[in-house]
């Protein structure tokens, strides 16, 4: 997927985003955002897989040890979502772990716990 693909995407990802964040607010779990940030994609088009099963190749050996992405838009865009009273690096750790074991491009975290949606959005690159 060229650079422009991913960034018209990732920017229908952060649109879907602001517009479930519009409709809910904060506080609820992060179960209802994630299908309703779900829904908002598939009504735009696109195509999203939920809860993908990732495994941890370790010295040659498939682990399946449960991590799971949240949503994979487009079979490129990790999207790891989140309703947390602030993104602490632990998260940011996360998502970029995602993005190496899944070898993705590119993956966004979504806080949908603040005031403004703007204020809870992480865009972050795997290898660059």
């Amino acid at each position: 997927m060229s650079d422009q693909e991913l960034n018209r995407v990732s920017g229908a990802v952060v649109d879907s985003a602001l517009a479930v964040h519009c409709a809910l607010g904060p506080g609820l779990l992060e179960s209802a955002y994630q299908a309703c940030l779900a829904f908002e994609l598939r009504k735009r088009g696109l195509e999203v897989s939920a809860e993908v099963p990732l495994p941890l190749v370790y010295e040659g050996h498939k682990l399946e040890i449960g991590y799971r992405i949240d949503l994979l838009v487009e079979g490129q865009v990790v999207v790891e979502v989140k309703a947390v009273d602030a993104i602490a690096p632990i998260h940011r750790a996360q998502l970029l772990s995602y993005l190496r074991l899944s070898k993705r491009p590119l993956g966004l975290l979504l806080n949908f716990n603040v005031a403004l949606m703007k204020d809870g959005i992480v865009r972050m690159r795997n290898g660059y």
